[in-house]
């Protein structure tokens, strides 16, 4: 009986050996993938974040991949070397969502030289090696101050609320707008701040310019952030309904709210947070660039073909685009709705641009919650 126990007891033995050992075959068959952010002050950066995290947590990749997150803030000297320790401790790809097209390439060229690939989604890197995934952010300037020009005919005193500085978004964004503004003589750009891509923000700045500039002083707003900010500011000082300025900006589901027809039911709206049929156009970041780097990246890992530049349409919504989601399924954001009920979303911040047909691990719950949609 000893024997037997013995011989019993020994094969359990290797059998939990043989399986431990699998197990850290299987662990060491994961890729070391890393997710450097820097700036991350506002709703769009967490919902990123959330997507990316749901696609490598998705059925096809959660097997495949050990993901690490580190955030070096608005500070392009310790992303730097976050991104070098990355490279020291094993990673194998960094995406990256970089504080400055150029001040991160030393870093970028170097990792890139020891195998490691660099992705950089929204923010561009201009370092050769990186592949890029962005939205065509001149493309997004562009189109929205045509839209805010033509709605004013050609003329008007407007604010210009900009991102963060020293961003390739926010620059390729502020230059194409001013380019287009430059063609209408009669168009004044009476003021401007940096709203650093926050309604908290864009309404500090912008209640700076109201105490000089009063509402009805004004004609238009270009706002990379706030256009819900602006038109709940008005609201706030007594403005009707049917006066708030014409506003040109992102993708926040409050603003597109706010652009529904008076009259639509929006389950949950309430206070400013409601249908006004206010005139604006929403052009967006995608809230799924974060996410589709990943794809890249591990596409690139697989030996797969990819090209160095990915470039995204801003999905411009104006008042006749814009779509009610009843429920937020993958399913009805693929049929064309932009925009999702209060009571869904409760937070008027939170960014309605996150569908993409090419990612169908990724939709309402991975913005929320980094949740892929198996």
């Amino acid at each position: 009986m000893n024997f037997w126990k013995s011989a019993a007891l020994g094969l359990a033995t290797a059998a939990v050996a043989a399986l431990s050992v699998t197990s850290q075959a299987m662990a060491e068959k994961r890729h070391k993938i890393y997710l450097s952010m820097s700036y991350i002050g506002n709703d769009w950066q967490a919902e990123a974040a959330n997507m990316l995290k749901a696609m490598a947590a998705s059925k096809e990749y959660a097997d495949k991949v050990d993901l690490k997150v580190q955030v070096a803030g608005p500070n392009a000297q310790k992303q730097i070397q976050q991104i070098n320790a990355m490279v020291q401790a094993g990673a194998e790809a960094i995406i990256v969502y970089p504080i400055s097209p150029t001040a991160l390439n030393e870093a970028v060229k170097n990792a890139c030289a020891k195998g490691v690939t660099i992705v950089a989604y929204d923010g561009v890197i201009e370092e050769p090696c990186a592949y890029n995934v962005h939205i065509d952010q001149a493309e997004w300037g562009k189109v929205t101050a045509r839209w805010l020009a033509d709605k004013l005919g050609g003329k008007g005193n407007i604010v210009m609320i900009t991102g963060v500085s020293g961003t390739s978004v926010d620059t390729l964004r502020n230059k194409a707008a001013r380019e287009v503004f430059a063609k209408y003589p009669d168009i004044k750009v009476v003021a401007e701040a940096n709203g650093m891509w926050s309604q908290a923000v864009a309404r500090t700045e912008l209640a700076k310019i109201v105490a000089t500039h009063s509402w009805d002083t004004l004609n238009g707003l270009w706002m990379q952030v706030g256009c819900y900010t602006a038109n709940s500011m008005q609201l706030e000082a007594g403005v009707a309904d049917d006066k708030v300025l014409p506003c040109a900006g992102e993708g926040s589901n409050g603003h597109r709210v706010q652009m529904l027809p008076k009259d639509t039911q929006a389950a949950g709206s309430n206070g400013t947070y409601k249908p006004l049929g206010a005139p604006s156009i929403s052009a967006s970041s995608q809230a799924y660039p974060g996410a589709y780097a990943f794809k890249i990246a591990m596409e690139v890992l697989a030996k797969k073909k990819v090209e160095k530049t990915t470039l995204l349409s801003p999905g411009a919504v104006t008042n006749d685009k814009v779509k009610l989601c009843q429920t937020g399924s993958w399913e009805e954001m693929k049929a064309g709705c932009n925009t999702f009920q209060p009571e869904i979303i409760p937070n008027p911040g939170w960014y309605a641009s996150i569908f993409s047909p090419d990612l169908p691990q990724v939709g309402l719950n991975a913005a929320l919650t980094g949740t892929p949609e198996e």
